[in-house]
């Protein structure tokens, strides 16, 4: 992992550039001042074809007891994943997402229940790569939807690449495994180098759960939905 560096100024073209190579930057702290670039020796990624969606989950999704859409409030769904104890996401970060997220090339999942945001993420696309950086709930289940209907929407547009950055025991429960930085390289390669639509199903649509799972799951017999 690189480290802190003196304090720099990154643009949208100067992002996208280094997704495109493996980088994503992190700040230290919610008040750090400076950014440095991180490329992990393991990288966690979302097969798209083997998510596990225990019973327990699928039941919940399906219950459509959360509205779930997507690009409807990028920066509150950012200010979610900050709203914790210690966070990576400082106002740099807020401020050159917010630009992407204008640009078409970042966009949030939210989840609401009665009206409330009550968990999301949000993420970078390139390509047919996109790079999820970070998620956040304040009701149960719902960041676990939020993946569901992403994995539903990049399967309908066409992406080839879920980057997860790093494998954690939440993760690796929903279908997140780790792959060498050179395996990743050659896939990452491989998916920006290809088009996908993220608008395939219409961000200002909302997705019902069983269309969300229908879609995460189509043709796809590695799925793993089990009981827990």
């Amino acid at each position: 992992m690189s480290r802190p560096r003196p304090k720099f100024e990154i643009t949208p073209d100067i992002l996208l550039r280094a997704y495109s190579v493996g980088l994503f930057p992190m700040a230290e702290s919610r008040e750090s001042q400076s950014l440095f670039w991180v490329e992990p020796e393991a990288r966690g990624v979302f097969p798209l074809d083997r998510l596990k969606i225990s019973r327990s989950l699928a039941k919940a999704v399906r219950s459509d007891v959360f509205r779930v859409v997507a690009d409807r409030d990028f920066a509150a769904t950012m200010m979610g994943c900050a709203a914790r104890d210690k966070t990576w996401i400082n106002a740099e970060i807020l401020r050159v997402y917010g630009e992407l997220f204008a640009r078409g090339h970042a966009h949030s999942i939210e989840v609401y229940q009665e009206g409330a945001l009550v968990g999301g993420l949000y993420g970078v696309s390139l390509g047919a790569a996109f790079f999820g950086e970070s998620m956040f709930h304040v009701a149960r289940d719902a960041s676990k939807v939020a993946l569901i209907h992403l994995a539903a929407r990049l399967r309908r547009g066409g992406f080839r690449l879920l980057d997860a950055q790093f494998v954690t025991p939440h993760l690796a429960g929903l279908g997140a495994i780790e792959i060498t930085r050179e395996d990743y390289r050659r896939r990452l390669a491989a998916a920006v180098d290809q088009t996908a639509d993220f608008s395939a199903w219409p961000p200002e649509i909302a997705m019902s759960g069983r269309e969300a799972l229908s879609a995460a799951t189509a043709e796809n017999d590695g799925t793993n939905i089990a009981s827990l």
